[in-house]
């Protein structure tokens, strides 16, 4: 679950990490108002999404009186931020940010995340903070500074030094930069992020470390433990797909072609897509049921496919196992008589009663496409979309 940075900045700020002092508004008149509150002679207007890269796309702009600030978040607000990150149909702004700016004196760029590989938390630092930090990991890599976090020790201060000194602070700036890696490291534990990125954090005049921007990803699977976590999510930034599918257990991802597939088995799903794509078709989804693929799941798993009207085919490719293919296909027979689907249903069934499965299909009446195996239900599928443009 991803949140907003003016959301972030608050929970940073109870872990000791400087950050700038801001307000979040709604209207053009409260960010007039929070401005003139703020004091100073120049602010920061930011518009909040869950995307990055909105300076590029008019999401953060300066502005030196309170009128400008008015402006600028009218401009912003009620209408969709396209940005590099969030695909042509952007994303709602529906707040803004207003900060008093700062004296840049440097950017540094800092970051804590799960590391699945090593199963450990990883540090990763540059001197090069900003915008173009994606360009530099891949073109400088060797300008990024890395550690690895024990779970029994957590950080040792020394580890946070050594970082500190590669990015090239001093004096004072060390302990700074140690006091505000522990505090990045608590947040991610206490609440179980799984990345929180501060990009950057500027060396600010007078020698200061602030946080001007902050990205915290948290686990969904550890929100129970963190209702006031959960209490920030926006459903107006996520996909109304996805989030339908979460409230029912399914793993579904918006993709950008016309095949919707309903698999059962992340790694099936996987290899379902690569075949689409090997067979010369676009999948429109990524949907797992999971194991236990019941009537009722498997019915939602249908309106969702449908609520994409790219959709122009359907593959259903599902291993019985934990559930019998007989019971799987009754599932499918009953949720496309419920669901009145209008396009091609292309079904390849494998595993228990696999062929008590491909019986009940067969004598449905229904306009189900059977196939043997995976290559030919992919071929099937693609084919038919193809018929349907």
């Amino acid at each position: 679950m991803n949140i907003h940075e003016y959301q972030a900045k608050a929970l940073l700020s109870r872990y000791a990490v400087p950050v700038p002092p801001g307000k979040v508004a709604r209207t053009p008149e409260e960010a007039a108002s929070a401005a003139s509150g703020l004091g100073g002679g120049r602010w920061l207007v930011k518009a909040q999404i869950h995307a990055g890269a909105r300076g590029k796309a008019g999401g953060v702009v300066l502005a030196d009186s309170p009128q400008s600030v008015a402006e600028a978040a009218g401009e912003m607000l009620g209408r969709r931020l396209v940005t590099a990150q969030t695909g042509p149909e952007g994303l709602p702004v529906e707040a803004v940010l207003v900060e008093a700016a700062s004296d840049i004196e440097r950017e540094l760029y800092l970051s804590l995340l799960i590391d699945r590989g090593s199963e450990r938390v990883a540090a990763v630092a540059s001197a090069s903070g900003g915008v173009e930090i994606e360009r530099l990991a891949s073109e400088q890599p060797e300008a990024i500074l890395r550690f690895q976090v024990h779970p029994a020790t957590g950080i040792f201060a020394y580890q946070g030094r050594e970082i500190g000194f590669g990015l090239g602070l001093e004096g004072g700036q060390i302990g700074m930069f140690v006091r505000i890696l522990e505090g990045l490291y608590r947040l991610l534990v206490e609440k179980d992020a799984s990345q929180i990125e501060i990009n950057p954090l500027a060396v600010v005049a007078g020698g200061e470390l602030v946080a001007l921007d902050a990205k915290l990803n948290f686990d969904d699977n550890a929100l129970y433990a963190h209702p006031d976590v959960e209490a920030l999510r926006d459903p107006s930034q996520e996909d109304e797909k996805e989030r339908r599918a979460r409230e029912h257990d399914l793993s579904y991802v918006t993709l950008d072609g016309d095949i919707g597939c309903m698999v059962n088995g992340a790694g099936l799903a996987m290899a379902t897509l690569d075949l689409v794509k090997q067979c010369g078709g676009e999948p429109a989804n990524f949907l797992d049921v999971g194991g236990g693929a019941s009537t009722e799941r498997v019915t939602e798993a249908f309106k969702i496919i449908l609520s994409d009207p790219k959709v122009k085919a359907i593959l259903v490719n599902i291993f019985g196992g934990i559930v019998r293919c007989d019971l799987i296909a009754r599932g499918i027979i009953e949720a496309v008589k419920e669901v009145h689907v209008g396009v091609p249903v292309v079904v390849r069934l494998e595993g228990t009663n696999a062929g008590e499965g491909r019986a009940l299909l067969a004598n449905s009446g229904l306009a189900i496409i059977a196939a043997n195996d995976l290559l030919e239900a992919a071929g099937k599928a693609v084919a038919a979309a193809r018929e349907e443009r």
